[in-house]
């Protein structure tokens, strides 16, 4: 059985705030000379990734309602298969523009879902 889909939601938003603090007085240059933090960036990402393809098998509706949803499991997937190209400007871009408009989108989805239990 599938989670509530406010799980998934709330996973992102949690991943979203771990990017946030892990990045917290960092520019690109720092962001690339840290591997710890970049290694956590990305691992982060990846939890996003697994829960946007989630949305998408259980709830396409809210899958869709996400913006560049797909763009998202495909960074995911990037991350994952192809790890040594990616490019940390690219990721730093994405941390830097996609992830604040990425947690806010979630967070209003959390609140306007109705919980699995209570769809009748």
């Amino acid at each position: 059985m599938p989670r509530d889909p406010r799980a998934y939601l709330s996973d992102i938003v949690e991943s979203c705030d771990a990017i946030t603090v892990a990045i917290r007085g960092l520019d690109l240059a720092l962001y690339q000379g840290n591997r710890l933090v970049r290694s956590s960036v990305e691992r982060e990402f990846i939890i996003i990734g697994e829960a946007a393809a989630a949305l998408a098998r259980f709830t396409p509706e809210i899958f869709d309602a996400i913006t560049r949803a797909r763009r998202i499991v495909d960074f995911r997937n990037q991350l994952t298969h192809e790890y040594a190209a990616v490019d940390d400007a690219v990721v730093w871009a994405v941390v830097e523009h996609d992830v604040p408009v990425l947690r806010r989108e979630c967070a209003a989805i959390i609140q306007r879902v109705t919980p699995a239990d209570d769809v009748g």
